[in-house]
This record gives structure tokens, sequence and C-alpha cells, in this order.
């Protein structure tokens, strides 16, 4: 058992992948800061702009995973999400990447029969 208990952090394939491409993108324009070269400083910034965009990719690919708790047989990061091509509740990048994943991705209203009732030991 971790530090953090017995829970999954959501390490999967779209988050190693773009922490990676952010890594080399970040490595390259601080390498060609040093070296005074600003052609290469615009050239690892976009790649490290790049790595968000394959991270989202992933993401709707199915390669990442919504946030919170899933169950124990999801945990590793190899495994894909089925629940991807519908978009998850909550999720931005499921909302903007299109009407497809739109509708079901869209937070539920709240109703007044969820919300918790008010104090009335004042």
């Amino acid at each position: 058992m971790s530090a953090h208990g017995h829970v999954d952090l959501g390490h999967t394939v779209a988050g190693w992948t773009g922490t990676a491409i952010a890594l080399v993108g970040s490595t390259a324009a601080g390498a060609a800061l040093c070296l005074s070269w600003t052609p290469g400083i615009w050239i690892g910034l976009a790649v490290v702009a790049a790595s968000g965009i394959v991270t989202w990719l992933l993401h709707l690919a199915g390669w990442g995973k919504p946030s919170g708790p899933r169950p124990e047989s999801q945990w590793d990061w190899r495994v894909r999400d089925t629940a991807a091509r519908t978009g998850h509740a909550d999720c931005l990048g499921c909302r903007v990447s299109g009407p497809r994943r739109a509708p079901a991705a869209a937070p539920a209203p709240r109703s007044a029969a969820s919300l918790p009732a008010p104090d009335s030991s004042a």
C-alpha cells in the first residue's frame, strides 16, 4: 500500500505520454535558452503545447480516465476506458470535443430535491 492509501491516482497512457512529450519540449526550450537560440525556444514551447493536444486526443480515444473513484480492476494504466465514446460527466475536454460527446458529458441540472436541507438548528 502506498502513502496515498488504497486509491487510484489516475495514471494513464494519455497522462504518461503527454508528460513525456512536455518533458522533451521543455528540455529543448531550456537548452535553446542556454544556447541563446530563439527559434529553438519557440520550437520547444510548440512541442509543450502539442503535448496538451496529444494528451487530449488520447483521452478522447479512451486512453485517459475520468476523475473520481474507479473499480480496482481499472486501476492499471494500460486499461482502456470504455466510457470514452460517450464522454465523461463534468469533463471539459469531452464537452469541447464536439456535439457527439457534449450531451452525454454535460453535467445534469441540480434539482431542489438534490440540494442539502438548510440547517434549522439556529
